[in-house]
């Protein structure tokens, strides 16, 4: 049984594979991590929701506008006019008197505010502010969704670089089973050596296969994060390594954190609770206006008997108003836009210190990762030497086949270590930029 699971394993891998790709023309794409970043810009889903708040934002500011334009009223009105009864003060008696039944009245009016401290244009002020703060919070959520998919995309490096090194492994397993069998015919190792070598090189078809699987449950996280057919295999670049040896001083990035989206929002959240205070001033004054309209109606009632003719009156003037209660309710308004801002001041001291530890953290763990690499180097070249001399000594019957498989799995863990440690450091470097605020 144990000798046909191999088999089983990649008659099973081609069929589902068949189905999947079935009736589908595959088309291999290579990016850049600048290129991925664009293509997520462009296409992610969610950034696509997020950009609809910036334009509910812009409208809003056009909407705040429209106070600054004068307020103007067309009015028309038909109605049936009834006869007037007239009747005694003692109800005696009554007389009726006909009047003209059929009555229209066309009106225009227009209004203008002239002055209210300022109050509308703080209004406009505050869309604008708002709108800043959503292209912000934007940026802020580019941002993880970038470091997001980016995690995707190294994720699937990894799993390609783990399969080069698993096939490698299993060519040399394949090798050195073929050599064990021979050994078993020449009665130099027992059956049980060919049974350990052929369960060795199923478990490693096994992983390979797991690899595959999980290579196309990422495939298809990216093509959707990146708007691109599902029928697209997505390879990724073999020099993601360049730019990431390329890291500065940790005052470089503390420094890059002053600008980071989320330090700016909470910023300029302090800047819209000084507007609103303004606006909340604004309605302890005087609101000024202007004013201006025109009559037309019929028929002439205030003439005995009554006139089946149109009368035309206009009237423009200035208006003041002030609402007394605002004396006694915007103090409270202020007070609270007061606790309201040093909160929103203590958010921004907090954010910058949150963002400082992040930066610090993000720093030491890159370090890390190059050091990590460096070590995992040394010990990749050191279970490949062990290997070396582990099957010399097998094939000189100096060793049992255990000693070699051991050696076989040091290898090959060493050499998965050190292929996922290259891609730490990459990610470890866009991490220490996205926390920087400049991913």
């Amino acid at each position: 049984m144990t000798k046909f699971l191999p088999k089983l394993l990649v008659t099973l891998s081609l069929i589902l594979t068949t189905g999947l790709i079935k009736g589908q023309s595959i088309t291999e794409k290579t990016f850049s991590v600048d290129e991925l970043f664009e293509m997520v810009r462009l296409n992610h889903p969610t950034l696509k929701v997020y950009r609809s708040d910036l334009d509910i934002a812009d409208q809003q500011i056009k909407i705040a506008k429209n106070q600054l334009l004068p307020q103007l009223t067309a009015g028309a009105q038909a109605f049936y006019l009834g006869d007037i009864t007239l009747i005694d003060k003692d109800f005696s008696s009554t007389t009726t008197v006909k009047m003209p039944h059929f009555g229209n009245t066309f009106s225009l009016q227009a209004s203008q505010l002239v002055w209210k401290g300022n109050s509308v244009r703080n209004s406009i002020k505050i869309r604008t502010l708002q709108q800043e703060l959503a292209e912000l919070d934007y940026q802020a959520n580019e941002q993880n969704i970038k470091l997001l998919v980016l995690g995707y995309y190294l994720d699937l490096s990894k799993l390609y670089n783990q399969e080069g090194v698993y096939r490698k492994n299993i060519d040399l397993a394949v090798q050195r089973l073929a050599n064990i069998k021979n050994y078993h015919k020449q009665g130099m190792v027992t059956r049980n050596d060919v049974i350990r070598g052929e369960l060795q090189l199923s478990n490693l078809k096994l992983a390979l296969q797991v690899i595959g699987n999980n290579k196309q449950i990422i495939n298809k996280q990216l093509t959707v994060a990146l708007g691109l057919d599902e029928a697209v295999r997505i390879v990724p670049s073999k020099s993601l390594t360049e730019k990431a040896l390329n890291v500065g001083q940790l005052q470089t990035y503390e420094e890059m954190a002053q600008q980071h989206p989320s330090v700016r929002l909470t910023r300029r959240s302090i800047d819209v609770y000084d507007v609103s205070a303004k606006i909340t001033k604004a309605e302890m004054v005087p609101s000024l206006g202007a004013f201006a309209s025109n009559n037309l109606q019929r028929p002439l009632t205030s003439a005995s008997p009554a006139v089946d003719m149109f009368s035309n009156s206009y009237n423009a003037g200035v208006s003041i108003s002030f609402n007394i209660d605002a004396l006694f309710k915007s103090p409270k308004k202020l007070q609270l836009n007061r606790i309201e801002k040093q909160k929103a001041i203590d958010q921004a001291n907090n954010t910058l210190q949150s963002i400082d530890v992040a930066i610090n953290a993000a720093y030491i763990k890159y370090n890390e990762a190059v050091t990590q690499n460096k070590t995992l180097e040394v010990n990749a070249d050191l279970t490949n030497e062990n290997y070396r001399i582990m099957e010399s000594k097998y094939n000189n019957q100096l060793a049992i086949l255990l000693d070699l498989l051991d050696a076989s799995n040091a290898k090959l863990d060493a050499e998965l270590q050190l292929t996922n440690s290259e891609i730490s450091i990459v990610f470890s470097y866009y991490k220490l930029l996205k926390e920087a605020g400049n991913l």
